[in-house]
């Protein structure tokens, strides 16, 4: 028979094997190898796209050729094929972290759950000596061993310390994978997003080529002379109409301009900037989303061309609760009759959540929780509405005076507005390249009065 003193130095020794800082490491297998063939096959298309990119601007200071110009999509178009196939490496390599970080919160979490349980043996034990009495313990155990016994659950107290505090490591490290799960979703997000870009200029590229590869070197010449002539008529591209799909009115160019101007008097930022990143968001609000919620509790919706069904459409617990709101309140302060299930969002890309609003893309949470939407207000005197061309300019302007004044750069600042915050891996760097060349665009036009065929094209203009 197993004295009752050697049972609670038995049962300290076990619990005190198991207060090892598992937490460390949890992968069963052991991914290291592939994601460093992942990031070797990287580093060799980053080369190639580099090749490529400065071949297109060589021969793009050359003389205008039909044959440079067919030369210099034909290198676009492998640039972006290969840019597309880096974008699967990515997604792949993102994948490994994903299914590594999200073992590690399953590990964490079932030791967690082991030392609450060794908590609980630890617990029940004192509680069965201190309901003994003194006179029954004498009586049972002698001074000797009560003595022992002292010592025993002395040390089971101080191993009951001890998980305590391993419990409060492991939370602590939970809590940090958790956030690092979130950010290489969102890292995923984004990388699906710009990949569906390229895709786009893919495809225009290649329709450029085929455009080309048909015309006479003779023809190509008379196509640049009416080319320059065409960039030269501002009142023209002035007088255009932007077709805003889900916006409240359509605004010509010259409009959105004006509305540029005016946020940007608003808050210091670049009139021409902001309209880089309204061209790059929605095509200064040709494009605000093609999704309608259905169902806010599960975020379920329908894209609206199709009427199918499609999952994630808006995270039901941070974003729907403040969607409905602002459909409320618009429709209580300015007399309107929004539907909110008839009102179009941004679609989810393959993982992620949709739910952005209106020309700038915010999401409902951002625009309430933020700020933007009360600070909007105070500048204008009414209720804000994301989906107006005119609050949805003012939010994104004051969301870029806040990232160049916490960062310093526009360039910063453009990379906050589409990462949360500058972190100049490739997709960041690319979004904030594509939006300062919009950028360049509009002021070119405002600087000028001119703007050229390939700017008018990307800007939604041609």
């Amino acid at each position: 028979m197993i004295s009752r003193i050697s049972k609670l130095f038995l049962l300290s020794f076990l619990i005190g094997s198991l207060l090892l800082p598992e937490f460390l490491v949890f992968s069963e297998t052991d991914p290291i190898e592939e994601r460093q063939a992942l990031e070797e096959e990287l580093k060799v298309l980053e080369k190639q796209i580099a090749r490529y990119e400065k071949e297109i601007l060589e021969t793009g200071q050359e003389k205008k050729s039909l044959e440079n110009k067919i030369y210099i999509l034909r290198n676009q178009i492998e640039k972006l094929k290969l840019q597309i196939y880096q974008s699967n490496v990515m997604i792949r390599d993102l994948g490994l972290q994903i299914t590594d970080t999200e073992y590690s919160i399953q590990k964490t979490s079932q030791n967690i759950e082991d030392s609450k349980e060794k908590i609980s043996h630890i617990l029940r034990t004192i509680y069965e000596e201190d309901q003994r009495s003194l006179i029954e313990v004498l009586v049972s155990e002698g001074f000797s061993e009560f003595f022992d016994n002292l010592v025993a659950l002395e040390v089971l107290n101080s191993k009951s310390q001890e998980l305590l505090q391993n419990i409060k490591s492991l939370k602590s490290y939970l809590e940090s994978q958790k956030q690092s799960l979130d950010e290489e979703k969102e890292d995923v997000e984004r990388i699906v997003k710009i990949q569906n870009l390229q895709k786009q200029e893919s495809e225009q590229t290649k329709k450029d080529q085929e455009y080309f590869l048909k015309l006479t070197e003779e023809q190509y010449q008379r196509d640049l002379k009416e080319k320059e002539e065409t960039e030269k008529q501002a009142a023209k591209i002035r007088a255009r109409i932007y077709e805003l799909i889900g916006v409240r009115e359509a605004v010509t160019y010259e409009e959105a301009l004006d509305i540029a101007k005016y946020a940007a008097s608003q808050t210091g930022i670049r009139a021409a900037l902001l309209l880089g990143v309204l061209s790059q968001e929605s095509a200064i609000g040709k494009n605000v989303g093609q999704c309608y919620l259905k169902n806010p509790s599960t975020g379920e919706g329908v894209i609206a061309y199709n009427g199918k069904s499609i999952s994630r459409v808006m995270n039901p617990s941070r974003d729907a609760p403040y969607f409905l709101e602002i459909i409320k309140e618009l429709n209580n302060t300015k007399g309107l009759a929004l539907d909110p299930y008839q009102t179009l969002v941004s679609c989810p890309m393959s993982i992620g959540w949709g739910g952005a609003m209106g020309p700038a893309q915010f999401i409902p949470s951002t625009w309430v929780q933020y700020g933007y939407q009360k600070r909007v207000e105070a500048i204008t005197g009414s209720s804000a509405d994301p989906w107006d061309i005119r609050d949805a300019s003012l939010a994104a302007s004051l969301y870029l005076k806040d990232g160049l004044n916490r960062y310093g750069t526009e360039g910063k600042a453009v990379q906050s507005y589409f990462c949360g915050y500058p972190k100049n891996d490739y997709w960041c760097s690319w979004y904030e390249k594509n939006v300062l060349e919009l950028a360049q665009c509009h002021q070119t036009f405002i600087d000028t009065g001119s703007m050229s065929l390939k700017c008018q094209g990307v800007i939604g203009l041609k």
